[in-house]
């Protein structure tokens, strides 16, 4: 099922919902649709609406400030977009730069996503060790890049340029 992205009536970003949701959101006059997916369209009886992929709340909606984005292993896949930062396949899982075992803990900067194949010659081992070597280091995402980067788009696609990501160099 496809993700919309809610923004908040500033147009920061809030959180992603389903397209069920999001779609019932602006019926209610609730939402507008910022930005929509090109050439989808949901129609019934009464409805035709282009698929939202980004929607903008009418009223602001005060949230309580979140200073980090919470880590999860979808978060680190998601944000690495799902390639191995050891050899640049497919990504399914993640790997733990200083292992847990050497006192490494789940941390944005200390995780990155893996091939199996990698994450399993790498072993107990820091990539140093391994003789291996990082073709992206880890980052902290803001809670907002956490959200955009949900919505599963490469390199801002289909995002207009106010809500595109700084590329990482």
């Amino acid at each position: 099922m496809r993700e919309t992205l809610v923004l908040n009536a500033g147009f920061e970003p809030l959180s992603t919902v389903s397209l069920r949701r999001a779609v019932v959101l602006v019926m209610q006059d609730k939402a507008v649709v910022e930005q929509s997916h090109p050439g989808l369209r949901v129609r019934a009886a009464r409805v035709d609406l282009p698929v939202p992929q980004v929607i903008r709340l009418r009223r602001y909606v005060r949230v309580p400030f979140r200073q980090r984005a919470a880590w999860s292993r979808r978060g680190v896949l998601v944000r690495d977009r799902h390639r191995c930062a050891y050899c640049g396949r497919r990504a399914t899982t993640v790997d733990h730069v200083v292992p847990r075992s050497r006192g490494g803990g789940d941390t944005w900067l200390n995780t990155v996503a893996a091939c199996a194949e990698d994450n399993h010659r790498k072993a107990d081992r820091t990539p140093a060790q391994a003789g291996m070597r990082l073709l992206t280091q880890p980052f902290e995402p803001t809670p907002a890049d956490a959200l955009v980067l949900a919505l599963g788009l490469r390199d801002g696609e289909a995002l207009p340029e106010w809500l595109a990501l700084p590329t990482s160099a």
